[in-house]
């Protein structure tokens, strides 16, 4: 075990309540591949993980890499809001079924706002066994842009990150870099900011450090009122109602105007026709999609990501069973659609 791996083990268990970490960032920035990479790196630490999915296939227990973790998956919507009871529940059968458990993760969607997550925690019993140690925030590098902080969930992404980290730095210049942490600056002046490449980074810059002020914001508000005005350690505010502003909709896991489509099959995809798809029919409104692939003319699995205009497809050991399972996000999604076109990719 490296010098820091040993460190950050005995700050962790130097803390009565088990230290939580929330890991938030936008469509694509990179969450699910930051979260393998902790869990990869880590020694000799009991970790819990919390994953929540937009859409309706849970396609990111598909994507993490498999350790002894205990994992549970929360779907059905935005962690913040739909399913915050089941979030409690969730933490509260993890400490009781792992009593020597060192560390939480939480992972949310891309389109969650981290503040109700945190006031979740906060504003129930789980703060008599837990403390929020941080909130840390993805940024693409490559895709960040004022587009991103047109959305009320994307803006408060940023300002409620006690640590930015500005991923996907291979793929842009230097000169990007520093206009990209200008632009956080203004929108947040003493934040820190990380840049990784991939999500690696040192675990002992993102795991106990400790920059969320739990027992200032208990002390300056009821956490219990569910109308609350929060006060973070950056003293900027943020008006919270459990009736917020993500205009959930009862049509296909809609979240303020951004619709997830969802697509399996037992059934194998065609490389050309699955080729043809991607290079002629997928339309610009589609921001991110993710899955797994199947193609008959290949016995491996591909893991298929899209961020922006940025698409990458790794492969590896088929470890269960076959079949293929798609989550596009993006607005103004025709649904009808885009299942024509990927019933159209299957090998017949």
């Amino acid at each position: 075990m490296s010098t820091s791996e040993s460190n950050l083990k005995e700050i962790m268990v130097s803390k009565t309540n088990i230290p939580i970490t929330i890991i938030s960032g936008f469509l694509g920035s990179g969450k699910t591949t930051l979260l393998n990479n902790i869990l990869t790196n880590q020694k000799e630490i009991k970790t819990a993980v919390l994953v929540n999915e937009f859409g309706e296939i849970g396609i990111d227990n598909e994507l993490i890499v498999k350790t002894e973790e205990e994992m549970i998956e929360l779907s059905n919507g935005c962690i913040c809001c739909s399913i915050n009871g089941e979030l409690v529940e969730a933490i509260e059968k993890l400490i009781s079924v792992n009593k020597k458990l060192d560390y939480i993760i939480i992972e949310t969607t891309g389109l969650a706002d981290p503040l109700p997550v945190a006031m979740t925690l906060l504003g129930s019993e789980l703060r008599d066994q837990t403390r929020l140690d941080s909130i840390i925030t993805l940024i693409d590098a490559e895709n960040f842009n004022d587009v991103a902080l047109e959305s009320s969930i994307g803006r408060s992404q940023v300002i409620y990150g006690d640590i930015l980290l500005l991923n996907k730095c291979d793929l842009v210049t230097n000169k990007k870099i520093e206009e990209t942490i200008e632009k956080l600056k203004e929108i947040k002046n003493d934040v820190r900011i990380l840049k990784s490449i991939k999500g690696n980074i040192p675990l002992n810059l993102l795991l106990s450090v400790g920059l969320f002020e739990t027992d200032l914001i208990i002390q300056k508000e009821s956490v219990h009122d569910h109308s609350h005005k929060h006060e973070h350690k950056h003293e900027h505010e943020h008006e919270h109602e459990h009736e917020h502003e993500h205009e959930h909709s009862e049509e296909d896991n809609k979240i303020e105007d951004f619709l997830s489509v969802s697509f399996q099959t037992k059934e194998p995809f065609s490389l050309r026709k699955f080729q043809y798809f991607l290079d002629n029919q997928l339309k610009s409104n589609v921001f991110r999609a993710k899955g797994i692939l199947w193609f008959s003319e290949s016995e491996r699995r591909h893991v298929f990501h899209l961020a922006g205009k940025r698409i990458s497809i790794e492969d590896s050991e088929w470890g269960e069973e076959r079949n293929n399972q798609l989550v596009f996000i993006g607005k103004e999604l025709d649904k009808k659609e885009i299942l024509s076109q990927l019933n159209a990719c299957i090998d017949k």
